[in-house]
């Protein structure tokens, strides 16, 4: 049987990692994984390594396919990410139900941190929206490529820290008070392709209906995510 080759961005790579086992079970295909920042992720494909998958954030896949470095008629939304926001399991008890609560805890953390993704795009997207750049922007502290937020609050780089939920899950040293507020909400749907030179096309258009169907739906869950809306 095929052994495919699936690079994705951090935010993935416990649900592939996971589902992939499963694949490999229910099919004989047995799936090698790299899990890199998204940035870098996207970079390695354009420049032509020859992976199978790639699963990205939507519009990053978007641009992958306008360059001709994935297949389009392959494009499968597989995962939907909600952003959440997290301090130190040591720091007291804050509200954090509205868009006012974040606005608050965000003028009062000294450091605030945030990713190199689609989650740290929507979010500094978000302070200009509120007018709220020019006195946060001193504050921001963007997590380097691969290194998770959840790192930088353990360590107490930053005392307020927003990622995706996916990668907030089960680290240490951290307290998840929950998805961005109504009216903050920042979701990012992920989704995989078949690579333009994959050797293995069939087989990994076969991984890729795997990872958007039913039967992954409780791991989702499980970590974080749902199931992404159809295109």
């Amino acid at each position: 049987m095929a052994n495919l080759t699936c690079i994705s961005s951090m935010a993935t790579k416990r649900l592939l990692e996971e589902a992939a086992a499963d694949f490999h079970t229910q099919s004989g295909i047995s799936v090698t994984l790299q899990s890199v920042g998204g940035v870098l992720a996207a970079k390695r494909v354009s420049d032509g390594e020859p992976f199978d998958v790639v699963i990205l954030a939507q519009d990053a896949l978007d641009a992958l396919a306008n360059a001709g470095k994935v297949e389009p008629s392959t494009m499968t939304p597989i995962a939907l990410s909600q952003v959440a926001a997290a301090m130190a399991e040591t720091a007291p008890a804050v509200a954090f139900e509205r868009a006012d609560d974040l606005r608050a805890l965000m003028s009062s953390a000294a450091r605030i941190g945030y990713s190199t993704g689609p989650s740290g795009v929507a979010l500094i997207s978000l302070i200009k929206e509120w007018g709220m750049h020019d006195a946060l922007a001193p504050k921001l502290v963007q997590a380097p490529p691969g290194v998770p937020v959840a790192k930088l609050i353990a360590d107490g780089t930053v005392q307020l820290g927003l990622q995706q939920r996916s990668e907030l899950l089960g680290m240490p040293g951290i307290r998840i008070l929950g998805d961005m507020p109504p009216g903050a909400e920042i979701s990012t749907v992920f989704s995989g392709a078949v690579c333009a030179a994959a050797p293995a096309c069939k087989e990994a258009a076969s991984f890729l209906a795997y990872l958007a169907s039913g039967r992954t739906a409780a791991l989702k869950e499980k970590i974080g995510m749902a199931p992404a809306p159809a295109r």
